[in-house]
């Protein structure tokens, strides 16, 4: 993946991944909306609903990614090896 550094697995990562269908990521400090939103897409075979960044303290660019309720969170994240 081009502009995803890594996947979360945190505790509260993993209770958006149950509750909300999000999945958490940290991101290149240059990526937008857009090209978050495809790049997912495209690598995992999802719809997007919503890409919400924050720029945390330390100065990391961090995703909270939702995927369209047709699909699961947690089978992406089954994938990626966090669950």
């Amino acid at each position: 993946m081009k502009y995803v550094k890594e996947v979360l697995s945190t505790e509260k990562a993993t209770k958006l991944i149950e509750n909300s269908n999000t999945l958490t990521f940290i991101l290149d400090r240059n990526s937008d909306k857009k090209s978050i939103k495809s790049e997912i897409e495209n690598t995992f075979n999802v719809k997007v609903e919503k890409v919400n960044i924050v720029i945390t303290p330390t100065g990391e660019k961090k995703a909270y990614v939702k995927i369209a309720s047709e699909y699961k969170a947690t089978d992406v994240a089954h994938k990626l090896g966090i669950l």
